[in-house]
């Protein structure tokens, strides 16, 4: 079996969540990781055994590691020229840019949600078109909230072959590190409408009809999603079998709220540090039971979604797809999953 050498280009938040899910597969090896400079993330790269390279090629940025305590193996042009495949986790907007570096480097190479669909023309959820996305040069892995969106409404599509979906995303104002961001005591509507992230379901699946509005809240845990879906006549579903059509699709979670006593967003993110996830991730998309319902054609339900965790192994089924190593995206999603559940002893 060929090993897939992986560079992530940016180790933040994203970036090391990514580095170590790709470490735990067996398929796959982290040949280095990138930091602008010297600074404590540096520490997590050397403490896991990751080479660390710098995100640019100025001798004078790479030297001052040495200056920090930290040996870097050289620039990111350095760290392409060993990589068959990089993963870009750096801020937004930087995407163009690197992109003509990856172009120029001949490697494949994965963007995040942050970056639009135009820049590689191609985007990607598992579930939704790993297949269209076999053995291309480069591709975008949605956002979390699109990735949580196409989790429950690819499965609901292909049974009933076409749907209309407006939903309402509660985002959470900032990740938990980010202090740059507001609001702090205010709800802030989204006033470009729709909101981007429903439409960008249609990236991966387009024949979803799907609208969004957006509000941001002062909160740093997770997003909400309050979800309408119009049904096809003789859809033949009924609320519970919805229910076990989620139960049954990777990377979602179902559970009664009330019984189960997790009926906020605060008590969904305490139940994945009780199982054990390492920074308290959830990598599944989470629905309250209590908060399906479907009337007549029309289905309401709520979900959750843990917007720093839920695209990771997603990034590791697009590594796949890809390098064209698995063309089928269950077996790729349950390698990926078993291997980080081994990973982490869970």
């Amino acid at each position: 079996m060929t090993t897939i050498k992986v560079a992530i280009n940016g180790f933040g938040t994203i970036g090391k969540r990514v580095a170590d899910a790709v470490d735990a597969q067996d398929d796959m090896e982290i040949v280095g990781v990138t930091k602008t400079g010297p600074s404590f993330g540096c520490d997590l790269a050397v403490k896991k055994g990751f080479p660390l390279y710098c995100t640019f090629d100025d001798q004078d940025r790479i030297s001052a590691f040495a200056a920090g305590g930290y040996e870097c193996k050289g620039g990111l042009s350095d760290l392409l020229e060993i990589a068959d495949v990089v993963v870009d986790c750096s801020p937004g907007k930087m995407g163009a840019d690197n992109l003509a570096k990856y172009k120029a480097a001949g490697v494949k190479h994965l963007f995040q949600g942050g970056e639009k669909h135009d820049l590689t023309g191609k985007s990607y959820t598992s579930s939704a078109n790993h297949a269209e996305n076999l053995g291309v040069e480069g591709v975008r892995v949605v956002s979390c909230n699109t990735t949580g969106l196409s989790r429950t409404l690819v499965p609901l599509f292909e049974h009933c072959g076409s749907l209309k979906v407006e939903c309402t995303m509660i985002r959470r104002a900032a990740d938990p590190g980010d202090s740059n961001k507001g609001p702090i005591n205010a709800i802030k509507p989204v006033l470009k409408v729709p909101s981007h992230h429903g439409p960008d379901v249609m990236t991966v699946k387009p024949e979803i009809e799907i609208n969004s509005l957006a509000v941001a809240v002062p909160t740093t845990i997770m997003h909400l999603h309050a979800i309408v879906v119009d049904l096809p006549d003789g859809h033949g579903l009924t609320t519970d079998s919805i229910v076990n059509m989620w139960k049954e699709t990777p990377r979602v979670i179902v559970m009664k709220g009330n019984e189960n006593r997790i009926t906020t967003t605060a008590e969904v993110m305490e139940m994945a540090r009780d199982i054990g996830r390492k920074w308290g991730d959830l990598h599944e998309i989470f629905v309250w039971e209590d908060g399906v319902s479907l009337q007549g054609n029309r289905l309401y339900y709520f979900q959750a979604i843990h917007q720093e965790s839920d695209v990771i192994p997603e990034n590791i089924d697009a590594i796949r797809a890809v390098m064209g190593t698995e063309s089928d995206w269950k077996v790729s999603v349950a390698k990926t999953d078993a291997a980080i559940s081994a990973y982490y002893n869970l």
